[in-house]
C-alpha cells in the first residue's frame, strides 16, 4: 500500500501529461492528416512555407500548386498547412 502512495504523484503527473499534451497533439495530427487526404483540385491552400496558391493537380504524394504569377510548383502533400476558403 505504501508503494502505491509513493507512486501516486508520478501516476497523476503521467495522467496530466496525457490529457494536457499528448492527446491534444494526437487530435491535431489526425485533423491535419484528414485535411491532407481530402485535398482536391481547385482548393486554395497555404503551404508550411507560406506560399498561397490553388491546387492544379494531385498525385498520390505530390501536389502541383498554381501560383498568382502563373507558375506551377510541385510540393509534397505533407507540405500543405491549411486549406483556405477565400
Amino acid at each position: 500500500m505504501q508503494t502505491l502512495v509513493n507512486l501516486s504523484p508520478f501516476i497523476l503527473m503521467f495522467v496530466l501529461f496525457y490529457f494536457l499534451l499528448i492527446r491534444p497533439n494526437q487530435k491535431r495530427q489526425k485533423a491535419i492528416q484528414t485535411m491532407q487526404n481530402n485535398l482536391k483540385k481547385g482548393d486554395k491552400v497555404i503551404t508550411i512555407g507560406g506560399l498561397h496558391g490553388t491546387i492544379d493537380a494531385i498525385d498520390e504524394g505530390k501536389v502541383v500548386i498554381l501560383c498568382g504569377d502563373g507558375s506551377r510548383l510541385t510540393y509534397d502533400r505533407n507540405a500543405i498547412r491549411e486549406v483556405v476558403d477565400a
